[in-house]
């Protein structure tokens, strides 16, 4: 990892142009795991910027961005909505500084915990996160808010690309 990626920081009003393709690369990365299955269409990408916008934090790494974390707030935690990191910029510890990233400014913001939506089984999704202090959740454990974005996912599908787990790491 070179000096310039591995400093986290909030995103620029600039930076979020470049965003949705960075998703997108990391996305295709996902796709290949998965044997080619594909993931439901990102919105548009003036869409995306716009809905970055509205996120209570995105952090990126590097400059020119090579990840970046959206951060929302879902019933009064930090949820980690998105994370991505560009496939060139892989196996560097980009997305590990972008999570504990993610952490402390939750913590600095007054959150206590994180909460996020993965795969169960793919190796850079929940067991990564795992490694991370985030502990999966059982659909009892889910407020309501969580619950809502899980059933969201199987509306679009994600399920049927694998189990998908809610987690969450106390702050």
């Amino acid at each position: 990892m070179s000096d310039d990626e591995g400093v986290v920081r909030l995103a620029t009003a600039e930076e979020l142009a470049a965003l949705p393709a960075l998703e997108l690369a990391a996305d295709a990365q996902l796709v290949a795991y998965l044997g080619g299955a594909s993931l439901p269409p990102l919105p548009e990408a003036a869409q995306a910027v716009a809905s970055l916008a509205e996120a209570a934090a995105v952090l990126v790494a590097g400059a020119p961005p090579v990840g970046f974390a959206r951060i929302d707030v879902i019933d009064g935690n930090a949820h980690l909505e998105q994370l991505s990191v560009l496939p060139s910029a892989t196996r560097r510890g980009i997305g590990t500084a972008l999570v504990r990233a993610c952490c402390d400014w939750a913590a600095r913001n007054g959150f206590g915990a994180v909460t996020l939506m993965t795969f169960a089984h793919v190796p850079f999704n929940a067991p990564f996160y795992a490694r991370l202090g985030f502990q999966a959740l059982d659909d009892a454990q889910l407020s309501a808010p969580l619950a809502a974005i899980r059933r969201h996912e199987v509306d679009l599908g994600l399920d049927a690309l694998g189990p998908r787990v809610a987690m969450r790491r106390t702050l």
